[in-house]
């Protein structure tokens, strides 16, 4: 088993139900969520010892965060309280062409005011193998910009492993400022979470124009601009509609391409965290020392049960995820 960080924002989601929209909904229901939290809470299942270090209000809402992660088997003790607030997320559910929608109301939260790293960064880095990140923290703020950097420099300098995931939200920060941003990070990163549309958008790979897999050139591509990054994966995802998806988990490592079987995923209860949960499994994989496509396949079945639960983590352990890839979609465990 390893030792893993993993350091972003933690947030409050409020979520309408099926059906009904933002603009008339009398109640919503509450899951705490956030990326990085995601991956560290299916990290923990998988048995890990995982911490998760982040900046939460010292009030209810915050120490509600804390009894979420614990609950899981998370550590909270990197976890600072502090600030004026927890930052939070309303999702309207999506339903048959009606994609969701989502609204943030997360400025001057408690995580996005820091200014410099308030951790011990020698205890927080102790003994650690990875250290997981996402593009969603740069995006916050300029301090936390200078900041991302200088944690991962730290990092480098215990010779912790780095995984990025590049994790591009529109509503954050523009593709011009996240593509410059993110060429500076990942010369640093030794795993990372990256497909066709950040390869094109964000890191300015050429286009592809021939007539094989184009996931696969670039990826060769990303490689190539980065040769320090041990291992690219992504996930190719195909919506029917917004409760109906087929998935397909991808992973470029040694220098070959390994994709998973398809997974059809038909009611979708949860799409959020989905790639949360496919992160994890990737870095399960890494950490376990894996065979390629044992590692896909394991992290897109852990990305598959995902879809199947409400909130933003998920609840899956190991020996749940390899039962459902031995007995096959829907089929009873008895």
């Amino acid at each position: 088993m390893g030792k893993v960080v993993t350091l972003g924002e933690i947030m409050l989601r409020l979520s309408t139900e099926t059906g009904i929209r933002l603009s008339g909904a009398h109640h919503f229901q509450a899951h705490y969520g956030g990326g990085e939290a995601n991956v560290g809470i299916s990290l923990a299942n998988f048995a890990h010892e995982v911490y998760f270090a982040s900046k939460v209000p010292d009030n209810a809402l915050g120490h509600a965060v804390k009894r979420h992660l614990n609950s899981y088997g998370v550590s909270t003790k990197h976890l600072l309280f502090g600030g004026d607030r927890l930052g939070t997320y309303y999702m309207e559910a999506g339903v048959g062409e009606r994609a969701a929608s989502i609204i943030y109301d997360r400025a001057y939260s408690s995580f996005a005011e820091m200014t410099t790293l308030e951790w011990d960064m020698e205890t927080l880095l102790e003994e650690v193998d990875i250290l997981h990140l996402s593009g969603i923290t740069p995006a916050l703020s300029k301090s936390w910009k200078a900041l991302v950097m200088r944690c991962i420099q730290i990092a480098k300098n215990h010779e912790v492993k780095i995984s990025f995931d590049i994790n591009y939200r529109g509503k954050l920060w523009s593709q011009k400022e996240a593509g410059e941003t993110i060429r500076q990070i990942l010369p640093y990163v030794d795993f990372c979470s990256a497909g066709k549309m950040d390869a094109l958008y964000l890191l300015g790979m050429k286009e592809y124009k021939g007539n094989e897999d184009e996931l696969i050139d670039y990826y060769q591509q990303m490689q190539k601009a980065y040769p320090n990054i041990q291992l690219f994966y992504s996930t190719k995802r195909t919506v029917h509609s917004a409760s109906a998806h087929t998935l397909v988990g991808t992973l470029w490592m040694n220098e070959q391409y390994y994709e998973s079987c398809v997974h059809v995923m038909d009611p979708i209860v949860d799409r959020v965290g989905g790639g949360d949960a496919f992160s994890a499994g990737i870095l399960h994989g890494i950490l376990e020392e894996k065979e390629a496509q044992t590692i896909v396949e394991f992290a897109t079945a852990a990305s598959a049960l995902k879809h199947t639960v409400h909130g933003d983590c998920s609840p899956f352990s190991v020996e749940e995820i390899e039962s459902f890839m031995a007995a096959g979609s829907g089929k009873i465990d008895r």
